[in-house]
């Protein structure tokens, strides 16, 4: 797998950044759209878009981006591309779709000449989020993943405009929905900690599986879902064990939120009639990555490429943090989140993988479906 994987990196990065600067023809896209909702893994800018008073978890400022075409600090949580930006290409589209709060006019309202674009696909995703409303307190204002879906459900009516009803359902019914969500849930626990571990997953899944019926009833039917990674192991939870260690607990956690979104899922599927999913596990994609950097072409996954202090990890991703001169050799970029190689690498995974790391069929060939 590694080899594989590593063998097509150059390749596809080449093709993502022409297609990001308008001068690679892509083929048609395998769906006619791709939705994404969940956190700061998979959001392009969202934040961005929300009041800098009101809203403290930003990424618009350097050193993010830093890989980006021109160097741009894009809102993205990476020094470059994110997971979603790769799997767009991987489906045949120039560039991954734009931010909600992007497309809105003075009056907060979809302006009509947005429309056509709005069936292409769409970001939801909002860093610091989490599935609970409340989770992501700490940063002020974010977007959870039940406005999000509410959001959608706006966009869906401007497609029903477009394409009339019909017309709607079926670019709807053929497009992906993206999700990643859960991870500041689990971490937003260990800092409050109200309810006992099993107790809290319960109620996630019981939240995670309202969204998805939510989505399910509006057209959605492909759902490529990402589960949570080894969060224990970023590089804010090492400095938080001081010694170095993954905080196990909260891996523990991680582990929980897989098992218990894997029977949801089956069952969810099982009472939805043409529900399609993807599942992968980024507890797992992540744990041979950890053992064996070198094999995957890391020397460094234990501190942050971006940050201040004990793993580089004390202080948060600023214009006044240490940056690490080769960022293709680390795994973290930050505090939290993955460089853009890494996510390169889990992309590669779920779009092309086997059952090891994404059941019961990879993204890809959850696109083709009819």
């Amino acid at each position: 797998m590694a080899k594989g994987l590593r063998s097509v990196f150059s390749v596809g990065l080449i093709v993502l950044y022409l297609g990001m600067l308008g001068l690679h023809e892509c083929n048609q896209p395998s769906v006619p759209g791709v939705y994404i909702f969940g956190d700061s893994t998979v959001d392009v800018g969202t934040n961005h878009y929300l009041p800098v008073s009101e809203c403290r978890s930003r990424a618009d400022f350097r050193y993010n981006g830093i890989d980006f075409p021109h160097c741009i600090p894009t809102g993205r949580f990476s020094n470059g591309f994110n997971v979603v930006d790769f799997i767009a290409t991987f489906l045949g589209f120039k560039m991954s779709p734009p931010p909600f709060l992007s497309l809105l006019d003075k009056n907060k309202q979809l302006p009509k000449r947005m429309t056509r674009l709005l069936s292409t696909g769409v970001n939801f995703a909002s860093g610091g989020s989490g599935l609970l409303n409340e989770t992501g307190r700490q940063w002020g204002k974010v977007i959870p993943f039940g406005e999000q879906v509410e959001q959608f459900a706006t966009v869906r009516n401007k497609i029903s405009e477009l394409l009339g009803e019909e017309g709607a359902a079926a670019n709807i019914s053929k497009s992906l929905f993206l999700i990643s969500v859960g991870s500041n849930d689990i971490l937003e626990h260990f800092a409050y900690n109200s309810q006992s571990g099993q107790a809290y997953i319960t109620t996630l899944m019981s939240t995670y599986e309202s969204r998805l019926r939510n989505l399910f009833d509006i057209g959605a039917k492909k759902f490529g879902i990402i589960s949570v990674a080894q969060i224990g192991c970023i590089p804010l939870m090492r400095n938080f064990t001081q010694t170095g260690v993954c905080f196990e607990p909260m891996n523990e956690h991680a582990q929980l939120f897989y098992k218990a979104l894997h029977d949801m899922l089956l069952k969810l599927s099982s009472e939805c009639k043409g529900m399609m999913y993807a599942l992968a596990d980024a507890y797992n994609m992540t744990t041979p990555i950890l053992k064996n950097p070198c094999k995957f072409g890391f020397n460094e996954v234990r501190k942050a490429c971006c940050g201040k202090g004990n793993f580089n990890a004390e202080k948060p991703c600023t214009p006044m943090a240490h940056v690490c001169k080769n960022r293709t050799d680390h795994l973290f970029w930050d505090q939290y989140h993955p460089t853009q190689a890494a996510s390169h690498l889990a992309a590669q995974a779920v779009y092309y993988g086997d059952h090891e790391f994404v059941v019961p069929m990879s993204f890809g060939q959850l696109a083709l479906l009819p």
